[in-house]
């Protein structure tokens, strides 16, 4: 498997560069004071004010820099090393503080100390990660008891399909392999690099629910979206003002998102 997590990381280094300059990220933007959180995260979260907040998978950390705007004292960790060094660099432009470790999810036990308020993950990370079992062990030994984990992500089923035909590529159910891919121009614009390969995993509802529950999550809230807050897909269509849906499905036809929030039970 760590072959597989080696090429990931080499692949979202070598897209760091091109995500900082593309329009799908708008990092101008976001300097100038936009909000780059979406409303699902926002309804789900709502006030943040003084809390600690870890962000798993911050990428360059726009994200998470957005929560401190909105008055988390934040944490996020990628395991691209580019990715973190600009998040870095963004910190000290928009003069936010924050702090960045470059760090897997699973080593992160051993690269930070401490625990948090909430643990907060969104929008294609989990796919990355090959066990989700781990990734709930991450979660709770980083959760103070009584914080919130929530996640918002691209739905399993719609991750299934083949997005060019809606055909039915890839197993709902994890059955523990990983799958390759030649990799195509990046969602964000950013164009292929001849040969090289991706690696991602399958995960359903069911199993991110579960392992989260048997380590002590208490689900407070649970939404399936029709729509994506993301145009990163291709052939969408936007509905409504940051509302996507395939353009040759329309609407209500696939779940394209979900957001799960729990809290750690106390002693």
């Amino acid at each position: 498997m760590d072959d597989k997590i080696a090429a990931n990381q080499a692949l979202w280094d070598s897209r760091v560069a091109s995500h900082m300059g593309s329009d799908f990220y708008d990092v101008a933007g976001f300097l100038a004071g936009k909000c780059m959180l979406k409303q699902p995260e926002l309804d789900a979260l709502g006030d943040v004010g003084g809390r600690s907040l870890l962000h798993l998978q911050c990428h360059f950390g726009l994200d998470t820099l957005s929560w401190a705007r909105r008055g988390a004292r934040v944490t996020g960790i990628d395991l691209s090393g580019e990715a973190i060094a600009q998040a870095r660099k963004l910190a000290i432009e928009s003069g936010l503080e924050a702090t960045f470790v470059a760090s897997s999810v699973y080593d992160l036990p051993q690269n930070l100390k401490g625990q948090f308020d909430i643990v907060f993950t969104s929008y294609g990370t989990i796919t990355w990660l090959p066990d989700i079992q781990q990734w709930a062990d991450v979660i709770q030994h980083f959760l103070k008891p009584g914080g919130q984990f929530c996640i918002a992500e691209f739905h399993p089923s719609w991750y299934g399909l083949d997005w060019d035909t809606y055909a039915h590529s890839y197993p709902y159910f994890n059955q523990g392999e990983a799958f390759e891919e030649l990799v195509t121009a990046s969602y964000a614009g950013a164009p292929a690099v001849e040969g090289v390969k991706e690696y991602f995993w399958c995960h359903g509802l069911g199993e991110v629910m579960q392992a989260l529950i048997d380590r002590g999550l208490q689900v407070e809230l649970f939404r399936e979206y029709a729509t994506s807050p993301y145009n990163c897909f291709p052939k969408m269509m936007e509905v409504r003002p940051g509302e996507w849906v395939p353009r040759d499905l329309g609407e209500g036809k696939v779940p394209m998102m979900y957001v799960l929030k729990g809290r750690m039970k106390t002693a």
